[in-house]
């Protein structure tokens, strides 16, 4: 299956010329109607499926006239608690048609936590995946008054019973028609994005058509997408960054888009989708890239070193063509650096990417310098939920992967005195659903948004150096952002979840997560056999190994173990899989303790 792109004339839909989201896919449908739009795995077959533009707009209808029998009015709520599948662009797609609010909900979002963004935003209709989920939620459902109707995506047989469920094989109309026009104006609320938060309650972001729109057409600037690409979906699209960038973009580009089935999946779906653009975040390539060097320490000298050159002279090839570099006779090496080694590694993507756009969260660069040396463009961008939710990337012409690029066209932003990049543009949430206090301390009376990121602006390149409240004060007053100090721990494979500690403490110490997978891969590392110091001496090696490029202040003293992972489910984790800081630090307080015991 070859997805290149048919040509390199794109075909984007012009955002400026329609009101809503709904009028775009109506304009691609009459544009591309029986283009490919969506790839899929059908497990009653085990065959992979495609709808085309019409394919999806027939479905659509059929939800379009079962909605309006639910009697939902412009401006009511209706949430999705579905994977990357089909069902969940049909939905936001009707939902709307009609005018709706659509609240996206996590997967695996903890039960009190769904509910109360239920409530928050006064949702009447909830569309679930199945009985597991079901099972989780349906006790604390009852307290969710509001809701009308609960649909589930699968039959539901021997389940508590509840008389608002649904299976939408019985409740969905089965008779396609034409699809009806949407009088939904630009400024109208369009969904309620529910943020993470590490501490407290998540807010309701509120974004309208408008604010979408205009960065759909504002990243498009930053970066070519043709009629015959094909993205690979995988983040949840209750991500702002995946349903924006994998979703209403590739509608507006005329993309394909093609659903992996899992995360743990992924490798061998890439294999068969065979994917040209790919939407990620940082720990996907972290992954990666440990397992790459787990086995070339397996590998012979010879390996290694062409596996060093590869990557060492095809990054001095990527800062030569960006004008940051001199030219050297090694680049002759590189045809055959790429059939050697760059080439068997990117055919494990597909054979096919040519671009990778991440987002979410930093890359180290050590990760990036790999990928874009063996060949592999990857994009840093940068963005909040706030602010619909992209702010800069980098192009591919200019590139700097140390930086989250440039911001988008239109996008103002300076920095306050305390270095705090200042955001202002048509992408600028409407606010805080609910909650007028936390609106007014992120936009102030100007209308810029409070990122809470500390900044550097270089060459128009925006530099992340930290978070305003992410900083470790020590006892002695030295000031230490653990962020970067963490991503760099994780680079040891050894090392699956990271928090460093030390505030008005003495010095810096670190809780992990060990990953039982490689422990089991290298049976000789018997930590569990270990006696305490020695354990500790080992731990703490290993983490000062990889804080060797730090400043001073970058030791850990004393390591600590947490046996279980964190989790969404133990509350140490966010739906967006940022650790908890706070409660982190609560439920292991002892353990924190025991490493300042005598100081």
């Amino acid at each position: 299956m070859q997805n290149r792109p048919t040509t390199e004339t794109t075909d984007y839909i012009d955002t400026n010329s329609i009101d809503n989201l709904f009028q775009l896919f109506c304009e691609r449908l009459n544009r591309s109607p029986d283009e490919t739009a969506y790839r899929y795995y059908e497990d009653a077959t085990g065959i992979w499926q495609e709808m085309t533009w019409s394919d999806i707009a027939r479905e659509v209808s059929c939800w379009q006239t079962s909605l309006q029998k639910e009697q939902l009015t412009h401006g009511d709520a209706v949430a999705v608690m579905l994977r990357n599948c089909i069902e969940w662009v049909i939905f936001d797609l009707a939902a709307h048609s009609l005018g709706l609010v659509v609240v996206p909900l996590y997967t695996d979002d903890r039960a009190d936590n769904v509910c109360y963004i239920l409530n928050d935003s006064n949702v009447q209709l909830l569309l679930i995946d199945d009985g597991a989920q079901w099972e989780k939620l349906h006790a604390a459902l009852k307290n969710v008054t509001g809701l009308k109707r609960i649909l589930s995506r699968s039959s539901m047989t021997g389940t508590p019973h509840d008389s608002r469920l649904r299976w939408i094989n019985d409740w969905l109309d089965d008779q396609p028609h034409s699809l009806e026009p949407c009088d939904v104006k630009s400024d109208a609320l369009a969904t309620v994005v529910y943020t993470s938060g590490t501490t407290g309650r998540p807010k309701g972001v509120m974004l309208s058509h408008r604010n979408i729109l205009w960065n759909v057409k504002a990243s498009l600037a930053c970066v070519d997408i043709f009629p015959g690409d094909v993205f690979i979906s995988f983040l949840p699209l209750s991500h702002t960054f995946e349903r924006l960038a994998g979703y209403y973009l590739p509608i507006c580009a005329n993309a394909t888009v093609a659903y992996a089935r899992s995360i743990a999946e992924l490798a061998e779906d890439m294999l068969v989708i065979k994917p040209t653009l790919m939407i990620s975040v940082p720990r996907i390539f972290e992954r990666i890239y440990n397992k790459i060097h787990e086995q070339l320490q397996q590998k012979p000298a010879l390996a290694k070193g062409l596996f060093n050159a590869a990557v060492e002279i095809g990054y001095a090839r990527f800062l030569h063509a960006q004008g940051r570099g001199n030219w050297r006779a090694g680049f002759l090496l590189l045809p055959l650096l790429h059939k050697l080694v760059s080439n068997k590694i990117l055919a494990k993507f597909g054979g096919e990417l040519r671009l990778c756009i991440c987002g979410g969260a930093a890359l180290p660069p050590a990760v990036a310098k790999t990928f874009i040396g063996l060949g592999l463009p990857i994009l840093q961008g940068y963005g909040l939920t706030e602010h619909s939710p992209v702010i800069s990337a980098n192009r591919l012409h200019d590139n700097i992967p140390e930086s989250v690029g440039v911001p988008l066209p239109g996008v103002e932003v300076k920095t306050s005195a305390q270095g705090e990049l200042l955001v202002r543009s048509p992408s600028v949430m409407m606010g805080y659903l609910n909650n007028k206090d936390a609106t007014d301390k992120v936009i102030d009376e100007e209308g810029w948004l409070h990122t809470g990121d500390k900044v550097e602006i270089r060459d128009k390149h925006i530099f992340i150096t930290g978070r305003l409240k992410e900083i470790i004060v020590l006892s002695n007053g030295e000031k230490i952002p653990p962020t970067d100090m963490e991503m760099a721990i994780q680079q040891d494979p050894l090392f699956e979840q990271v928090m460093v500690v030390g505030e008005h403490k003495p010095y810096l110490t670190a809780l992990v997560v060990l990953n039982q997978e490689y422990l089991q891969a290298n049976p000789e590392i018997e930590i569990s056999a270990m006696d305490d110091e020695r354990r500790q001496q080992y731990l703490v090696q290993r983490v000062s190994q990889r804080l060797r490029e730090f400043p001073g202040y970058a030791q850990i003293h004393r390591v600590a173990v947490c046996e279980q992972p964190w989790t969404i489910d133990n509350n140490l984790l966010t739906p967006t899989l940022k650790p908890r800081r706070q409660q982190i630090h609560t439920r292991y307080d002892t353990l924190i303790e025991q490493m300042y015991a005598g100081h």
